[in-house]
């Protein structure tokens, strides 16, 4: 047997899967091969199905974890302290008592970790195991195996409602039109269903699948995480090859709809999939408070060393004063550190503390009835457990626009159909009574025109699917228990998908063209019905005359989608069947126009624009139907500013400005345009279009080429202009945050005039603000120029002795010197790109420190995030990003805290956030409200914690002065153990989870109060010195007093500590009484609650102890020390002189 290098192994286990030599993926059928070793089989390099997400192994557990938990330097230094205790010249106390605390706390968290990690494996073996069908070849039929034995190049069958194993490439299917739905609900939390087709020419209509007799190559990119995107093509053994693209691809994790079984080849298996390749776990952040609190727990172990020193110099000069060693002196006892004893300085428990703390602070929060949505019934949810704290410490939020500031609820509003404006005023649309005896006088003489292409154009001319609603989501004939393992298994992968990163686009895509690279995932979507109750547009009904009564249900995978197909049949022209290649139409007078498909150009975010080309059933022609920005259609109209063409100029320089009109009120416009194409025109362009469908290298651009070269020449139809009405109370919430210190911006792909209209409208900027805008800066030196006038224009304006005129500056007991918050910037895309350049980055974000308001219009998910990282990172400013879409995950994730709210755009943003809201309005009370209280909390607490170990390690110092510097404790070890832990623990996480300095009314009628916690003002270094000189000083008191008191005394060493013990216990308690503002019966019930568990286990241990500690024993002493008036009156006395600096500085 050949022995073979480990390492050459590793080397090859890496490079299978990542060798940049091989830039495309082959996969050929397993059929063949199927009696053969696995290493002999063509496939065999390719990951296996079976997944892992848990990272221990039994033995390789314990290793780990303590591997992990020591990148914490406190448990790094905790540890250390209890090894030296071991060592028998130095340590101070038994070493089996010092290990007892970091003991406990590496095991809870070991055990914390451990059974994460144990469900993930429990999660991991229900998917692994999981039934599934696989074609074998000795049986020639389906047979069931489970998900872990599928391999690329096997043959999977799914059937209706169940799951899918792995990423599959879609071969045949049960529909006679060879599509296949598909729900991505467990990927995404998109409920509305995809379409995918099958590869052309592998189904034919009726005859069952035959996966022995497929002999194809098939050829794709290697794996990625891209959902959008997937390219390849199958090539036959006659070198003929055919495209494919995304909507060819059965995802891992989703679930087949409304099909009875579908069938193909595995192309990605197991970690490679997509699901598995945009699982990327759960996030991680380390808030601000924690940062700190690091430094200052370097802080205290820098005063502690200087303690230890004084104590072994101490020592050392004490032991000079005897001429000869003394008796009990044990003999080469080399003391080299005494002060060992003063370890429980820095809190042992600190950092559990903090985390039960959290947790408690995320339970109020998600029951807070004030954030609870009753349509929706959701309440809010907190994805990120350990960065409550940041909530009230944001400076900067960036909000998207589009169902975040607005509903997403598109209603129909305006229209304008060559050149001649119609209104609309209900919330449904109501047909216009001109325009309607327009159409009809069109259908009645003509049976074409302008108006009826415009109308087809809005039905025909979109993404919608429709299906009957006894076919909506149908479910096949199941076993029960079957149905419930398949939800469980939803369940299961609904866990493991954490976060879904995507290349977020506009909301127009198409499920049926392979060319789907740039679109976003759609989403169903609402429409408002005339009550202006909320109506599910993937539900809404209309007759179909295809199968007399039976009503159909439309699939609008975006709002705009469903108010324009609504508007359409609103007039008569309903779309009543979809299929690859054929669509159907009801026009007015009930007849039927049945188009057939000839391709689809799907919407991307270069080109702005999507068409559909058709035959016509009547009159044969090739017609594009076309629909997208204005400024992308009006740049290809064909001959329309020549002379020749008079009719057309003025028809657009209408349009043009009704356009402008719809952007200054505030409506999403939209074009729509045709063109009519000769038969020879088309197939010249559709043989180049199939040769960039079969590319791989380079198949984006080639694409782009032929979409742009075929959409030109456009005939001018009209526009529309929807209305997307703003959230309840926006306007205030953006008024409060702006009251609170926070500056808003707002990050929209939308057009400059609807998002200035709309910013207007929420009190973004206002009519008296100074608003620069930097649209269509086409030059960098142009850009350069226009940022150095306007950073002069404010530097001569704020330095001008009417600077108080131009700016209406306001002060506060929160702000300091005056501010300008008047001034606001309005910048595109293409500029913001040259503004962000490394040449004029400077000057840019020095222009936005001035702006209290700023409008990004038609920027890109990318530049999204970018923003967010440079003003994050150049201003280091806490920042807070919200938005509800796939578009806005990239800016969600690169915020300090990230929001997201679950709204009509999926669930995508909720699923990669830290917070989730159903409504932009809520931000204000979970900033203003629970941000507050969260940070004032945790400060307060974190503050508490060192303030209270350092006051009791100090009585061991001061101990340190009478007794020679020998590290001798005049408390018992077990009781210096218990203080920590038991006595005085609860009092503390109690403050830091239900402690309240100001109630929520307050807060949220005066939101300057929120500016406390974005200037640190709750934990500063001076607020942490303060209370540890504090701490010196009272453990100065709580010494001195009781050694004055029984100086000269016959008592012993634990009968001198043991009133030092409780005076120290009534002091730490009653100061946090002190710092309490609002007291509730749970306050009581723990203050009084700690004070009777030390008496209690004092007794009892003093009591049942009669030889822990020889010669020295507590035995009985606290029973003593409470039948002597002396002990009452040095409590009394003691804690008073103790908390009087502190009660007279609150």
């Amino acid at each position: 047997m050949t022995w073979t290098n480990p390492l050459t192994l590793l080397r090859h286990g890496w490079t299978r899967h990542w060798n940049p030599d091989r830039p495309v993926r082959t996969v050929v059928s397993n059929l063949p091969f199927e009696d053969l070793k696995k290493r002999e089989q063509p496939n065999r390099r390719y990951e296996g199905n079976a997944i892992r997400t848990n990272k221990y192994r039994l033995w390789s557990f314990i290793p780990m974890n303590l591997f992990e938990q020591f990148h914490r330097m406190a448990n790094i230094y905790f540890v250390g302290l209890a090894i030296l205790n071991f060592v028998p010249v130095v340590n101070a106390f038994q070493p089996e008592v010092a290990l007892i605390p970091i003991c406990i706390i590496l095991a809870l968290t070991a055990v914390k970790d451990g059974w994460e990690d144990f469900r993930r494996y429990q999660t991991d073996q229900q998917l692994n195991n999981t039934s599934c069908f696989i074609f074998s070849r000795k049986q020639m039929c389906f047979v069931e195996r489970r998900w872990k034995d599928v391999r690329v190049g096997d043959f999977v069958r799914v059937l209706c409602n169940e799951i899918i194993p792995a990423d599959i490439l879609l071969l045949h299917t049960s529909d006679p039109n060879g599509v296949c739905h598909m729900e991505t609900a467990n990927l995404d939390g998109e409920t509305s269903l995809k379409q995918r087709k099958v590869v052309p020419g592998f189904s034919s209509l009726g005859e069952p699948f035959q996966p022995q007799t497929f002999d194809s190559t098939v050829v794709c990119e290697n794996p990625n995480n891209n959902l959008n995107l997937f390219k390849g093509y199958v090539e036959r053994p006659d070198k003929r090859r055919t495209g494919f693209g995304i909507d060819s691809l059965l995802l891992r994790g989703c679930m087949v709809r409304n099909t009875d079984d579908a069938a193909g080849i595995v192309v990605y298996a197991g970690h490679e999939t997509k699901s598995m390749l945009n699982n990327s776990g759960p996030r991680y952040k380390r808030s601000k408070i924690e940062r700190k609190m690091n430094t200052d727990v370097l802080f205290c172990v820098v005063l502690l060393f200087f303690m230890c020193l004084i104590g072994a110099l101490g020592h050392a000069i004490w032991l000079e004063t005897f001429s000869s060693m003394p008796s009990y002196i044990v003999p080469d006892s080399n003391v080299i550190f005494p002060g060992l004893s003063l370890q429980v300085m820095i809190p042992v428990s600190l950092y559990v503390s903090i985390e039960l703390v959290k947790m408690g602070q995320i339970f109020f929060i998600t029951q807070d009835v004030e954030l609870y949505d009753e349509e929706l019934d959701r309440r809010v949810q907190c994805r990120a457990l350990n960065i409550t704290e940041d909530l009230g410490q944001i400076q900067y939020v960036f909000s998207d626009k589009t169902g975040t500031l607005t509903e997403n609820k598109m209603v129909f509003r305006r229209c304008s159909i060559m050149g001649t404006e119609y209104c609309h005023e209900e919330n449904v649309v109501v047909p216009d009574r001109k325009l309607m005896l327009e159409v009809d006088r069109q259908m009645a003489s003509i049976q074409t025109g302008p108006y009826l292409d415009f109308f087809l154009a809005l039905a025909i001319c979109n993404t919608v699917l429709v299906s009957s609603v006894t076919a909506q989501r149908q479910r096949v004939r199941v076993n029960v228990a079957d149905l419930a393992g398949a939800e469980r298994v939803g369940d299961v992968l609904r866990a493991l998908t954490h976060s879904t990163k995507t290349r977020g686009g506009e909301t127009l895509a198409d499920p049926f063209s392979i060319d789907e690279d740039e679109s976003d995932g759609f989403h169903s979507s609402d429409v408002s019905d005339a009550a202006g109750q909320k109506v599910i547009s993937s539900e809404r009904k209309v007759k179909s005359g295809l199968s007399g009564s039976e009503e159909v249900c439309y699939e609008a995978h975006s709002p705009d989608e469903a108010a324009l197909i609504h508007a359409a049949k609103a007039y008569g022209f309903t779309m009543m069947e979809r299929t690859p290649h054929y669509v159907t139409v009801k026009l007015p007078d009930e007849a039927l126009l049945k188009f057939e498909v000839l391709d689809i150009l799907t919407f991307d975010s270069t080109r702005r624009r999507m068409s559909i080309i058709v035959r016509h059933p009547h009159t044969k022609e090739i017609i594009m139907y076309t629909k997208g920005a204005d400024s992308a259609i009006m740049e290809r109209l064909g001959n329309v500013f020549s002379d020749l063409n008079v009719s057309a100029k003025q028809t657009a320089v209408k349009t043009q400005r009704d356009l402008d009109m719809y952007a200054r009120n505030g409506l999403r416009t939209l074009c729509f345009a045709k063109k009519v194409i000769s038969e020879q025109e088309f197939r010249a362009w559709s043989a180049v279009r199939q040769e960039a469908l079969s590319a791989i290298e380079e198949k984006e651009e080639r694409l782009m080429e032929t979409a742009n070269f075929i959409e030109s020449s456009f005939t001018l139809l009209g526009a529309t202009g929807i209305e997307d009405r703003l959230q309840e109370s926006v306007p205030e919430t953006i008024q409060a945050l702006r009251r609170a210190g926070m500056q808003v911006w707002v990050l929209t792909g939308d057009k400059p005039e609807t998002a200035i209209n709309i910013a207007y409208s929420c009190k973004l900027l206002e009519h008296e603000d100074l608003v620069f805008t930097f649209i269509s800066v086409i030059l960098q030196s142009l850009c350069k120029m226009r940022l150095e006038d306007t950073l002069g224009e404010l530097r001569r304006s704020m330095l001008s002795p009417g600077a108080d005129h131009q700016f209406r500056g306001y002060s506060s007991a929160f702000t300091g010197p005056l501010m300008e918050p008047s001034i606001g910037l309005v910048i595109d895309g293409p500029t913001l790109s040259m503004a962000m350049s490394d040449e004029l980055v400077e000057q840019f974000v020095e222009l936005c420190k001035h702006c209290r308001a700023v409008l990004c219009c038609r920027v890109t998910p990318l530049q999204k995030s970018a923003v967010v990282k440079l003003i994050r990172q150049k201003l280091r400013v806490m920042t807070l990003a919200v938005g509800d879409g796939a578009n806005d995950v990239n800016m969600i994730q690169a915020a300090d805290v990230g929001i997201g709210v679950s709204g009509q755009e999926g669930m995508q943003a909720v699923m990669a956030s830290d917070f989730a809201i159903t409504r932009f309005k809520h931000l204000q009370r979970l900033l203003l409200v629970h941000g507050h209280w969260c940070y004032s909390r945790l400060a307060n607490m974190v503050i508490y914690f060192f303030y209270k170990n350092v006051a009791y390690v100090n009585l061991l110092f001061w101990y340190q002065f009478f007794c020679g510097f020998s590290a001798t404790a005049m408390i018992d070890y077990w009781l210096m153990i218990f203080f920590n832990l038991f006595f005085t623990s609860a009092p503390p996480i109690m403050f830091g989870i239900m402690e309240k300095e100001v109630s929520d009314s307050t807060l949220l009628s005066l939101p300057e109060l929120y500016k406390r916690g974005q200037h640190s003002e709750g934990y500063r270094r001076s607020t942490f010195w303060i209370a540890i000189l504090d701490a010196f000083y009272q453990s100065l008191v709580c010494f001195f007093i009781p050694y004055w008191t029984y100086n000269g005394s016959d008592i012993g060493i634990f009968a001198f500590g043991t009133p030092m013990n409780t005076v120290s216990l009534f002091t730490i308690i009653l100061h946090l009484a002190i710092e309490i503002k609002s007291w509730t019966a749970v306050h009581w019930v723990i203050m009084i609650g700690s004070v009777l568990v030390y008496f209690i286990v004092t007794l009892a241990y003093s009591a049942i102890c009669i030889s822990c500690n020889p010669p020295s024993d507590p035995y009985w002493i606290m029973h003593k020390q409470m039948a002597d008036p002396m002990f009452y009156l040095v409590c009394i006395l003691t804690t008073v002189v103790a908390l009087l600096p502190r009660q007279l500085y609150n």
